[in-house]
């Protein structure tokens, strides 16, 4: 998959752009960029993704923007395995944000030239979000191209959302989250040196720390499954500060099964898969150990 990270007037052959933020790729996501992946294999074009690096509330209004559910990295990866062939993912500046609905629609034309623009039905776009999915069925033909505003994508008779996902993530409810992801929730980031207190114990594990800008599950441990380097491998992971030890802030470390190499300074993916117990303080090292046995069994159970 081709990344732009600067418009240019490099051209494709009849683009056809799915339009979003797409924060998380959910289901409801997943169906908008399948549509738009049907209509350039149906007319040999390409399928293309038009996202922000940043959301736009950071500049909009940065107290009131959301949590992200999902790093750039995994949101390329998911683009990437659906079949995506570009991705256009820009900045969301200041002057950006001052353009007109009529002024981003003469960038996709100059820009991209699409044969079509696939989004869903609350997307906005232009200053003050003027610009709905109504406008741009409206307007579309006059620009150049063709447009799709897909449908609601509901379950449970209620419509999946990032905003309704994040409540179930903050919620503790991965069941939920998972079902309207349509996948695992998937925190990632890069493995920094921990203080290894792990490894003396027999559980060596891999440590990220947890970024305040983004999602992430109640305090407590996990059954999970860990992309590392294209492998995927299961094991269990600890979200919290370690009350044991009262050693350091939030964080998570995850401790891979069946997997012995030094990946400090790698980024691994984590898939939440079930929760196992809260965040407990023990009584000392043997206390810890043997919960953390059991654990294990736990997850081997529960996966195998």
């Amino acid at each position: 998959m081709e990344i732009i990270r600067k418009l240019t007037t490099e051209k494709f052959t009849r683009p056809v752009v799915a339009l979003g933020m797409f924060d998380g790729v959910h289901r409801g996501h997943a169906t908008i960029i399948r549509n738009a992946l049907d209509i350039a294999r149906s007319i040999d074009g390409t399928a293309m993704v038009f996202t922000f690096s940043n959301h736009p509330m950071t500049v909009i209004d940065p107290a009131a923007a959301p949590l992200m559910i999902g790093s750039k990295n995994l949101r390329r990866e998911i683009f990437a395995d659906m079949g995506v062939d570009v991705l256009i993912e820009i900045p969301f500046t200041r002057d950006f944000s001052r353009k007109s609905p009529e002024e981003f629609l003469e960038l996709l034309r100059d820009k991209i030239a699409p044969a079509c623009v696939v989004t869903g039905p609350n997307y906005t776009f232009g200053r003050f979000g003027r610009g709905n999915g109504r406008m741009l069925l409206r307007e579309a033909q006059s620009f150049g191209f063709r447009a799709q505003v897909c449908q609601a994508f509901t379950v449970g008779r209620k419509t999946v959302s990032s905003t309704r996902i994040r409540a179930l993530i903050a919620a503790g409810d991965i069941d939920g989250a998972n079902e309207l992801l349509g996948r695992n929730f998937t925190y990632s980031g890069t493995v920094v040196n921990g203080d290894k207190r792990g490894r003396k114990l027999g559980f060596p594990t891999a440590n990220i720390e947890i970024d305040d800008r983004r999602a992430m599950l109640p305090n407590g441990a996990y059954v999970v499954r860990v992309k590392v380097r294209g492998q995927l491998f299961n094991g269990i992971a600890n979200v919290g500060d370690n009350p044991t030890f009262k050693a350091q802030r939030r964080r998570l470390e995850v401790f891979i099964d069946n997997f012995s190499g030094d990946i400090y300074g790698e980024e691994i993916f984590v898939g939440f898969v079930s929760k196992i117990r809260d965040e407990k303080i023990f009584a000392g090292v043997d206390d810890l150990k043997a919960h953390l046995a059991e654990d294990l069994r736990f997850m081997r159970n529960a996966i195998n």
